[in-house]
């Protein structure tokens, strides 16, 4: 593994590099509240491609500003389409979690810089907002965003050695893999100045309407559907035992896509490229290799 800056937008940026420099190239985007050493498990069994894991803007090592306003989609967004002009476009690009917010905007907004788009437990914004505007049990299942989103969140999730943050997403689901010397990195990360605020920017920043539970939003503004749409191939790969997003949440995916494969993980859930790397490698591979 490589790690190097590099100048983006005129802000610095940190990433981490595996593979063969000569190889093809897939641009790997995390999510919260990981940092792009998130990736080194699929690293390991991912041969023979260079993969690209960049702390994202606020997360790491990266450029953390402190105002929401900073944290616009169109801005994160802007950050990689830069980063994928200085690797050589098109390039493959995977998100997990809000990794995959940047990747579906790449591909929608710049299809010329993505060859091919692979999502693990991550969600287009139309399905997803469909999901969360019914009330049902994918708007109980979002009612962390809400939470996070509140003036001081940063400083509860922080207090006692990060606790609270440990605990967000461990409820039903397996964080065996986060700890020991692992854990003790991710807290290293986390306690970089200004960078729970930078995370926690990322939901401040969204359009994303997280109504009550078992009560259906009214009056939501229009989301652009037609300039919406996934026109290369895209692989979506599903933990099936996440409960922060349920698979409501890509109900009607088929309609922005011209060419989607759904491939789901069995004992895996949000977490299912630290639970099953080897397995998850498998997957990408024979996918990218069958094209």
């Amino acid at each position: 593994m490589q790690e190097r800056r590099i100048d983006l937008n005129g802000h610095g940026f940190h990433l981490r590099e595996w593979g063969p420099p000569d190889a093809p190239a897939i641009l790997a985007l995390h999510g919260f509240p990981e940092y792009g050493g998130a990736w080194a498990d699929l690293a390991e069994h991912l041969k023979g491609v260079r993969l690209i894991a960049p702390d994202q803007r606020g997360f790491g090592q990266s450029w953390a500003p402190q105002e929401v306003r900073d944290y616009a989609t169109g801005k994160l967004v802007g950050d990689m389409a830069t980063l994928i002009d200085r690797i050589g476009a098109p390039v493959i690009v995977l998100g997990h979690d809000w990794g995959a917010a940047v990747a579906y905007g790449l591909a929608m907004a710049h299809p010329h810089l993505v060859s091919r788009l692979i999502v693990m437990n991550g969600v287009h914004p139309a399905p997803f907002q469909d999901a969360l505007a019914k009330g049902g049990a994918q708007t109980a299942a979002s009612q962390y965003i809400p939470w996070l989103r509140a003036e001081g969140a940063e400083d509860i999730l922080a207090a006692n050695g990060f606790a609270r943050l440990q605990s967000l997403f461990a409820a039903q689901m397996d964080m065996a893999w986060l700890s020991g010397d692992r854990l003790a990195a991710y807290k290293a990360e986390w306690a970089r100045p200004g960078r729970m605020t930078g995370m926690l920017n990322w939901y401040r920043a969204s359009p994303l309407v997280v109504p009550e539970p078992d009560r259906p939003a009214t009056g939501l503004p229009a989301l652009p559907r037609d300039r919406l749409r996934v026109p290369m191939p895209h692989l979506l790969i599903w933990g099936k035992n996440d409960t922060a997003l349920l698979p409501e949440a890509t109900e009607g995916l088929e309609a922005y896509c011209a060419d989607l494969t759904r491939i789901t993980v069995a004992n895996a859930d949000h977490w299912l490229h630290h639970q099953q790397p080897a397995r998850v490698a498998s997957l990408i591979r024979d996918w990218i290799e069958r094209a």
